[in-house]
């Protein structure tokens, strides 16, 4: 499906599964436990990160006011890395403050540059967007690092504004976070378009201010309308 862009004059992203993301997140784990004497299949690893995201991620409960910070992004991740390391039974050969310990030191892992890849389709479609006079920007839930990854992988000079949850103090699925963007770059909600991969965060939440959403599903699991690349955008 094609998704038009009449009457729009800026298109804002999600970045996490939207326009990057981290395609060998169980080798990474399991490396790194293989560095501490602790071997793991990459099945296990897999099955236990899915359960973690479904369960505090896709179905965590929402108010529509969360707040956010660095220390509280960092706890709710360190949380999920807990989780896959107790159900890979690392508690029973360590104690819990090593698996704390662990746990903060993924975090660091998982917010670097060097684990992140584009999606093959984003170079281009930024690049026709922006020759086409979109505007592009980005309204996002991550680490204090984001920018940086951006950055490293050659796409952050596209977009303005660059809006992050832990940089700002709003969290999606808040419509505040959608309100700060807009004013950051003096748009209306009807100039505006939205996409992102999470139905709560990404689509529910930019419809409460008046900003259209699209549903991008980057992975074969996920459910509902939307687009599966960048390209059917305009």
């Amino acid at each position: 499906m094609n998704i038009s862009l009449h009457g729009i004059k800026a298109v804002l992203f999600d970045a996490g599964d939207t326009l990057l993301t981290i395609p060998g997140a169980r080798a990474i784990l399991q490396r790194y436990l293989s560095e501490r004497e602790l071997h793991r299949e990459q099945e296990p690893i897999g099955v236990l990160f899915d359960e973690a995201f479904r369960k505090f991620y896709y179905e965590k409960p929402a108010s529509g006011t969360e707040l956010c910070s660095p220390e509280s992004d960092r706890t709710f991740w360190a949380g999920i890395y807990t989780f896959v390391l107790n159900g890979l039974g690392v508690q029973e050969q360590h104690e819990e403050e090593t698996i704390h310990k662990w746990s903060h030191e993924l975090y660091e892992l998982f917010t670097s540059p060097e684990q992140y890849e584009l999606f093959e389709d984003v170079i281009e479609t930024m690049e026709r967007l922006t020759s086409s006079g979109y505007r592009l920007g980005i309204v996002s839930n991550f680490a204090p690092t984001l920018k940086h990854i951006l950055r490293h992988k050659g796409i952050l000079h596209y977009f303005d504004p660059v809006i992050v949850s832990t940089e700002v103090g709003l969290e999606k699925p808040n419509p505040a976070i959608f309100r700060l963007a807009l004013e950051q770059a003096g748009l209306q909600p009807e100039e505006t378009l939205y996409v992102g991969d999470h139905d709560k965060n990404d689509i529910w939440a930019p419809n409460q201010i008046g900003i259209r959403a699209v549903k991008i599903k980057r992975y074969a699991h996920m459910t509902g309308d939307g687009i599966v690349s960048l390209r059917e955008l305009g």
